[in-house]
């Protein structure tokens, strides 16, 4: 059985991102950080489906991530697959962000998955094998006005996806980022009728994205099919950049 570890698994993303890979039967393990009624939700969905457990872990904190993929390590032996989804969004004009907006977006998005690839990898090194999927953004790739942070988080996670997949593509690991476009999300729960109508129309599919496009994706990266592919930032929008 193979097992897939997924970061930022009480979110929508997140969550469907589990299903997919519990519907094919994978050793499902979820991090979340502050929403456990969502992740307890979650395993109890998947329980009869696959094999599932839930850890709380702060993503940005060195020796927790450690302690939890040692932890992992010694009950399951390995990790097949590693799903860095947990992220934030934020909104604000430059002039106005402040050291600590820097810290928490780059901490939650950026070093969370540093860490978590950091020390999951020196395991897949030791198997010749492994998957890795940074869930990144299209904002990453060409940059969002009010969004500087945010965009600027994932375009680092972008070029750590690239240097990666140099790195650790001798030992067995491909290394891929996906790019969302606008997903039905809470994370975009903010935006207006009108906003979203002016994103759909400029986008050639005509109509934003669902959290099972994503996640599609992610299990394709992680199967034997996807086994030549690395170092690619696949950008899942509808055309919407183009």
């Amino acid at each position: 059985m193979k097992t897939v570890l997924i970061s930022g698994a009480s979110g929508d993303i997140g969550s469907e991102i589990a299903r997919a890979f519990g519907k094919k039967k994978y050793r499902v393990l979820l991090i979340y950080n502050t929403n456990v009624e969502q992740a307890n939700s979650l395993k109890r969905e998947l329980s009869n489906k696959c094999e599932v457990e839930i850890y709380k872990c702060d993503l940005r904190d060195e020796q927790a991530v450690k302690t939890l993929i040692d932890s992992i390590i010694q009950k399951y032996k390995k990790i097949d697959c590693l799903i860095n989804c947990a992220g934030i969004s934020h909104f604000n004009l430059i002039q106005d962000e402040t050291e600590e907006d820097f810290n928490n977006v780059f901490n939650t998005n950026v070093k969370s998955t540093f860490l978590l690839t950091k020390y999951v990898s020196k395991y897949m090194i030791s198997e010749k094998n492994g998957r890795i999927v940074n869930i990144s953004s299209m904002w990453g790739k060409v940059g969002s006005s009010m969004e500087s942070l945010y965009s600027a988080s994932k375009g680092a996670i972008n070029t750590l996806t690239l240097s990666l997949a140099k790195e650790l593509g001798p030992s067995g690991i491909t290394v891929n980022a996906i790019c969302p476009g606008l997903i039905e999300s809470k994370m975009n729960a903010h935006l207006d009728k009108s906003t979203l109508n002016e994103i759909i129309s400029a986008t050639p599919i005509s109509r934003i994205g669902k959290p099972s496009d994503v996640a599609n994706l992610a299990l394709f990266l992680c199967s034997d099919k996807a086994s030549f592919i690395t170092g690619q930032l696949i950008t899942v929008d509808g055309g919407y950049t183009l």
